[in-house]
């Protein structure tokens, strides 16, 4: 009892929305006053009432991407599968349509099991994310929870946009210190709780947003692109020969070539293993 919703809408193209809705319905046999009642009222959660009698060639890629979840909620189904429901849209419908997907998910209350490349469709829609890798599972958990605690590199560099900086480096302890030195040389405190030993190779990783300017100290690094958004500023930089981006609330306007101190906020940052990419913890 699973309701499937296509990538390319796979509706009847000489179907009418209503004919295409009552379709599953007609082949099990329901009764003309059930059909009718049914398709009424997936058209009414859907805003489709006034498109009963236009043919998919006839509707916009939101609408017949309406109609395909219509199709599949007219059945009543234990389980919604999605797969990649949004991928054939332009940028603005796919936002629109993802509130009105978690809308209807909160309305209706399936279970629903969502298949998308698009992490910013899991963060946004998700309440559980299974995150994927050539067929095998690296990490299930909130999408919080994968946010502030990825377990691998895969899954830091996946979930995020921008994605996370990585920064190799070697472990040092002394004591009950411990620092990182960079490639060039530079040395900077571990993150918090980090695990690892002394003269272990690791993988600093940073989100753009966990970054500060500092005057002294931190990461130099060389400005290659400033991109504004009004929101927030974008600076894309370079250290060595590791590609770094850093997001800032305030505005700044860094000249290309221009270098830039960059410490991270180490009670957010993370330390890897730098041969197997697992996250290091105490």
């Amino acid at each position: 009892d699973i309701a499937m919703v296509f990538q390319n809408y796979a509706l009847y193209p000489h179907m009418t929305v209503r004919q295409n809705l009552a379709f599953s319905l007609m082949l099990a046999k329901k009764d003309k006053a059930t059909i009718e009642q049914k398709v009424a009222r997936a058209a009414e959660i859907l805003a489709l009432s006034a498109l009963l009698d236009r043919y998919p060639r006839q509707l916009s890629g939101g609408q017949r991407q309406r109609v395909a979840m219509g199709r599949a909620i007219v059945r009543d189904p234990q389980v919604f599968l999605y797969d990649e429901p949004l991928s054939n849209l332009d940028a603005k419908l796919r936002v629109a349509m993802r509130s009105e997907l978690k809308e209807l998910h909160q309305r209706l209350k399936t279970t629903s099991v969502y298949v998308t490349h698009d992490q910013i469709e899991a963060m946004t829609m998700g309440d559980r994310i299974v995150v994927m890798r050539d067929g095998r599972i690296e990490q299930v958990g909130s999408p919080l929870e994968l946010y502030d605690r990825p377990s691998n590199v895969f899954v830091a560099g996946f979930i995020g946009s921008p994605a996370m900086n990585f920064l190799p480096a070697t472990l040092r302890r002394d004591g009950g210190a411990s620092r990182l030195v960079l490639d060039d040389g530079t040395q900077i405190a571990a993150p918090l709780g980090a695990g690892g030993s002394d003269g272990q190779p690791v993988v600093l990783g940073t989100r753009p947003e966990h970054l500060q300017l500092t005057s002294e100290g931190g990461i130099a690094s060389k400005v290659v692109v400033l991109e504004p958004t009004g929101a927030d500023t974008l600076v894309a930089c370079r250290h060595g020969g590791t590609d770094m981006a850093a997001v800032f609330r305030e505005r700044h306007d860094f000249a290309p070539g221009s270098t830039i101190r960059l410490m991270p906020d180490l009670a957010r940052a993370h330390l890897f293993d730098a041969a197997s990419g697992e996250r290091l913890a105490a």
